[in-house]
């Protein structure tokens, strides 16, 4: 396949301090965006300028995953971003304290019935650095519906949802996006039942993007960007676990 016209950078290249490492060349409206700074390490992407299915495929295997930027005050832009260093889970490597193992007999938990669902509670304006917008709701709802995006939700009775997270599945490796919780270790039971789907025996991982003080707690492990790289690189052959 000619891949050519695929403009993102190697992030193998990027300076060691840069997370943020490309942005479209265009914004959502189709108008070109201009760089004011030619000094600047980030590049611009003619192929990154929409949220098209094969964009987001074709970033994702690079290493990059895309979040909303603003131009004139409005997100109609789209930053491309390859942390300097990542985090990941491997799924047999999840932390179980005592009381998320009460927690996980407290809750019912389904994968893929509420996906929408999981991505505006994910995207509640009242969170503080918001960023799921409506054009990105409406592109993931897409890859969901052509079975490269996936959710857990975790519900109390029958149809009250307290937490969930979703993500983008490439071969072995699950990109998570966003989690959220309205009762206690919610998103932290989500993030169990995900990794014992994906514990399968065919070293698969989990991509949570930048590394934090709770995913560290919860084992998270991180690496280089090279070799997150590397790594996503050898899984690209391995069958979804969601069919």
């Amino acid at each position: 396949m000619d891949n050519s016209h695929i403009d993102f950078p190697d992030v193998r290249t990027m300076p060691d301090n840069l997370d943020l490492v490309a942005f479209s060349a265009a914004d959502l409206n189709g108008n070109i965006i201009t760089s004011n700074d030619p000094n600047s390490k980030v590049r611009m992407t003619i192929w990154g300028s929409t949220y098209d299915p094969e964009v987001l495929l074709s970033a994702y295997e690079r290493g990059l995953f895309p979040m909303p930027l603003e131009v004139d005050g409005k997100p109609t832009a789209i930053g491309w971003w390859s942390p300097a260093r990542r985090a990941i889970f491997y799924p047999d490597q999840i932390r179980i304290t005592r009381s998320l193992k009460q927690s996980l007999k407290k809750y019912r938990v389904t994968f893929d019935t509420a996906f929408e669902q999981v991505m505006r509670s994910c995207g509640d304006p009242s969170r503080p650095q918001g960023w799921i917008t409506e054009d990105v709701i409406e592109a993931y709802v897409r890859m969901h519906q052509l079975g490269h995006a996936h959710s857990v939700e975790v519900w109390v009775k029958k149809d009250n949802l307290v937490g969930g997270l979703y993500g983008v599945e490439f071969g072995g490796v699950f990109a998570g996006e966003s989690m959220f919780h309205a009762s206690r270790d919610a998103s932290k039971v989500a993030l169990v039942h995900l990794a014992n789907r994906l514990n399968d025996g065919r070293g698969r991982i989990i991509d949570t993007q930048w590394m934090t003080d709770h995913l560290k707690s919860l084992g998270a492990q991180e690496m280089s960007r090279s070799d997150y790289v590397d790594l996503i690189a050898t899984k690209q052959d391995v069958p979804s676990a969601f069919r």
